[in-house]
């Protein structure tokens, strides 16, 4: 954890920004509730999880702390109503149908649900993620529904490349957020980066920043 914490501070020294504000989201798919324990008790407390299943396990066993819960796994409609349930923040709405499924069951009682639009960048066919040309009218329907709450802009890009190419991916998700905002949206979030290219995303402005491998290790088999 002091490591991933260094790396981001050393980073966001080289842009000019405050490492205080780049959140470590601790992305614990595939390890165990005593693994995200020893991480909250190391200082992490925000975590995201792409399998419903298991992490509605881990809740149950670590629901005496104040954990802050990402689901960052493909959204599908017949599970849309138990995430919107326990989930604080969904960063993969890429369809305004399954946005008015998460609204329609968000509990009352709660804070609207934190969401975080996927833009594929890159247009491939393997991967989910609204199309920069769709992003406008996919903000303007979430941004009408009051359960939600609408942040930012969430992207996985195609691995590998030099930093200099990494950075360039970035920054286009970071325009498409400064073109939203230009429009009035008030957006203040980049969810962007992992492990293998933190330094990159930071350096184009990522305020979250979704590590695995660097705090957990290999990922376990699922």
């Amino acid at each position: 954890m002091q490591v991933v914490r260094a790396r981001i501070a050393a980073a966001a020294l080289a842009a000019g920004r405050a490492p205080s504000g780049i959140t470590v989201l601790a992305v614990s798919k595939t390890f165990s509730a005593v693994e995200v324990r020893t991480a909250y008790a190391a200082g992490q407390s925000e975590f995201g999880e792409n399998y419903l299943q298991e992490a509605l396990e881990k809740m149950n066993a670590l629901a005496d702390l104040p954990l802050v819960w990402h689901f960052i796994g493909a959204l599908q409609s017949n599970k849309t109503r138990i995430i919107a349930e326990h989930f604080d923040w969904v960063h993969t709405v890429a369809r305004a149908n399954i946005a008015q499924r998460l609204a329609q069951a968000r509990p009352a009682g709660r804070a609207p649900l934190d969401v975080c639009l996927q833009v594929n960048l890159g247009a491939e066919p393997s991967k989910s993620g609204v199309t920069p040309e769709g992003l406008r009218p996919l903000a303007e329907a979430v941004r009408a529904l009051p359960q939600l709450r609408l942040r930012g802009l969430m992207a996985i890009p195609e691995p590998g490349g030099d930093f200099a190419l990494q950075r360039r991916r970035f920054a286009s998700l970071r325009l498409l957020l400064e073109q939203l905002n230009d429009a009035g949206f008030g957006l203040d979030t980049l969810s962007m980066g992992m492990s293998q290219d933190l330094e990159a995303a930071v350096m184009e402005g990522a305020t979250i920043v979704r590590i695995g491998t660097a705090i957990f290790g290999e990922r376990k088999k699922s």
